[in-house]
């Protein structure tokens, strides 16, 4: 497999300068069209005004890319066909020749085969509801366990089981820690209703940790920083909670199962909010790139 670094990440990472990594779902997947090539390169101005390089990372034509040009962005946001790559579809995408947009657990996995160390996204897959019953888990979980990553997120979908998908990571020994709050973020809200053991107040205290996890030479695992969405743009708590129990009811009804459930409950959330969820979704993200570029110009002091 070869690894196809931008140009301009290339340089960066030669250098020893600031390099952030993006997923591509999110443009493929995540976000109607023309708005998701919008927020794409939106989303790469915000890390490069914060004086760092933004790594989009993608399959095309079997090659991983970390870092993409504006035509191949225009390609992930516009080509009909482009795949969901989760890690374990890697191997499969990369033989076959296939182009696909990276899931979170795709991305950490190729960022930092590429040598980068902090990456941003949206919220975090978990554990889902009536896991006793699906054993549904996101493969995100397992994949920061043995990554070296620091992954800036506002939490996990709120869709999820918050407390089950915080206990998870807790057994698989992947350090969590607030960004300036001592309440894990729901995505979509400011609060999940659940507290996390430490909290960080700046990029350089983030990335003091991140140097403590190379010294002390423990498990490769990741470093997830929970950024929330502030709260005057988050989602209304008491609309989210009407919507979400009514999308789970939906779901239930029509018999959707396994890997379908999470787009269907967020495609619901989106129409019967009038789009407020992804108002709050966007939000959540401009600030987690925003905050994930200053971490990695503290990062690259070092």
């Amino acid at each position: 497999m070869v690894l196809v670094l931008s140009e301009e990440v290339r340089e960066a990472t030669g250098a020893g300068r600031p390099v952030v990594a993006l997923e591509s779902t999110i443009i493929a997947h995540g976000l109607p069209r023309p708005r998701n090539l919008q927020v794409a390169l939106e989303l790469e101005d915000v890390v490069r005004r914060e004086g760092a390089v933004p790594a989009t990372i993608a399959v095309l034509d079997g090659q991983p890319h970390v870092g993409l040009d504006k035509g191949q962005l225009e390609r992930v946001a516009n080509e009909d066909g482009i795949r969901k790559l989760g890690h374990r579809d890697l191997p499969l995408a990369v033989a076959s020749g296939a182009s696909g947009a990276t899931t979170v657990s795709a991305t950490a996995q190729l960022a930092a085969l590429a040598g980068l160390r902090v990456f941003a996204t949206g919220g975090l897959g978990g554990v889902h509801r009536e896991w006793t019953a699906t054993q549904d888990e996101s493969a995100d979980l397992g994949l920061l366990a043995r990554t070296r990553i620091t992954v800036v997120c506002a939490g996990v979908k709120s869709i999820l089981d918050v407390p089950a998908t915080l206990q998870r990571l807790e057994t698989l020994g992947v350090a969590v820690a607030g960004y300036r709050t001592e309440r894990f973020p729901g995505f979509y809200l400011s609060d999940s209703g659940h507290t996390v053991d430490w909290t960080l107040r700046d990029p350089e205290q983030v990335a003091e940790v991140m140097r403590a996890q190379d010294a002390l030479g423990g498990p490769e695992s990741a470093l997830i920083v929970a950024n929330p969405v502030p709260p005057e743009q988050q989602l209304d708590p008491g609309l989210h909670a009407r919507v979400l129990d009514e999308a789970l009811r939906a779901c239930e009804a029509e018999g959707i199962t396994g890997q379908a459930v999470t787009p269907f409950l967020l495609a619901h959330l989106v129409r019967h909010t009038d789009g407020a969820s992804l108002r709050a979704n966007l939000a959540a993200v401009r600030g987690n790139v925003e905050l994930a570029a200053r971490i990695a110009t503290a990062w690259a002091m070092r």
